[in-house]
């Protein structure tokens, strides 16, 4: 009797392994379909796993994933619904991201934060989870709540070029410097694609804010009065407060139409003012706090200490496509692997 019990248990496990194989199988083909933006095809995929491997998490989470992908998101949160209440005790925490996110989609907000929380609680280090929940408060046009879940995803994950990209979109219009700060790391970890592009122009942009040339003689220098520094001693300090360096920006940007300047490179004059940059925010850390200060400053503050703004400065105008760019990226390679080398292992936790 115990014979017979054992074969079936060894006949009972065999099957079950060759199952999970065939899922993983079908999971994988599903996966390659997704990233090809058949995301049908990878449907029909996670469907047959779960057909040979009933309750598979994977397949439900990919399942969820293409689902939404596609516009299908009653199907999505079923799929997302149906994992949750099988697997409460695995790791769910892409299955909560397409679960609000396809709620979101519906129009359904207040479910969709109310689902977001729920997933941060479970699973508080997922940046994602907040990532998503900034994109919910974002097209409800609720910028600062935005901001503060886009800041938590990047304590959690600071290469997460999405929300790096999403903050410097969201405080490009009132907050030039940390704005310049965003994109400027944006471009270092999301070079030469469709967003690095935009954000490459949007940076010069802000660099060059409210500098015109009038005439042949003459500059226009137009400064934000909100961004001004407070004269009077009296105000107390803010948050992320960059007015200081903001208005040293201005001037120093002026200086790109000066005779000594005119005739550098673009790349030459972009060091000059992230040089002036990085030597006010030097100046003010002391005496200043907030996100940005805490996160951002001292990585350029390090940066520039290791003498690694050139390197930099060519990796942000490699989508210019200039020859002077083109020509320094040939004979630099040494350079660029010593600032990767430098900016992969940086300690954000300090």
């Amino acid at each position: 009797m115990k014979i017979k019990t054992l074969l079936l248990f060894l006949l009972f496990s065999g099957a079950y392994a060759q199952n999970q194989v065939e899922a993983e199988k079908l999971i994988n083909e599903g996966v390659a379909l997704h990233d090809k933006g058949d995301y049908q095809g990878a449907i029909d995929k996670y469907s047959k796993a779960l057909e040979v491997d009933k309750d598979n998490l994977l397949a439900y989470s990919e399942k969820a994933m293409s689902l939404n992908a596609t516009g299908k998101y009653d199907e999505s949160i079923k799929v997302a619904k149906l994992a949750i209440a099988t697997h409460s005790n695995d790791d769910l925490s892409n299955l909560y991201v397409s679960y609000a996110n396809s709620l979101d989609h519906l129009k359904k907000t207040d479910e969709s934060l109310k689902i977001y929380d729920e997933g941060i609680e479970k699973f508080p280090n997922y940046y994602q989870l907040y990532f998503n929940k900034g994109i919910c408060y974002a097209n409800m046009n609720k910028r600062d709540d935005a901001i503060l879940c886009f800041q938590k995803s990047l304590k959690i994950n600071p290469k997460h070029a999405g929300s790096l990209n999403a903050i410097g979109t969201l405080e490009m219009g009132e907050h030039r410097i940390p704005a310049v700060l965003a994109f400027s790391r944006f471009l270092i970890v999301e070079p030469q694609t469709s967003r690095s592009k935009k954000n490459f122009k949007s940076l010069q942009s802000l660099l060059m804010q409210g500098v015109t040339q009038t005439g042949t003689k003459s500059i226009s220098i137009n400064i934000n009065a909100a961004s001004l520094p407070d004269s009077t001693g009296t105000a107390n300090k803010k948050e992320n407060d960059f007015s200081i360096t903001d208005l040293i920006l201005s001037m120093d940007a002026a200086l790109d139409f000066d005779k000594k300047n005119i005739k550098k490179t673009d790349v030459e004059n972009f060091i000059r003012k992230f040089e002036t940059i990085c030597a006010s925010l030097d100046e003010v850390k002391n005496d200043n706090y907030g996100f940005y200060w805490a996160t951002f400053v001292p990585y350029f503050l390090e940066m520039k200490k290791k003498k690694l703004i050139e390197p930099f400065a060519y990796i942000v105008y490699v989508d210019s496509g200039t020859e002077d760019v083109v020509k320094w990226h040939k004979k630099n390679q040494d350079e660029l692997d010593k600032f990767y080398a430098w900016s992969k292992d940086y300690n954000w936790k300090k």
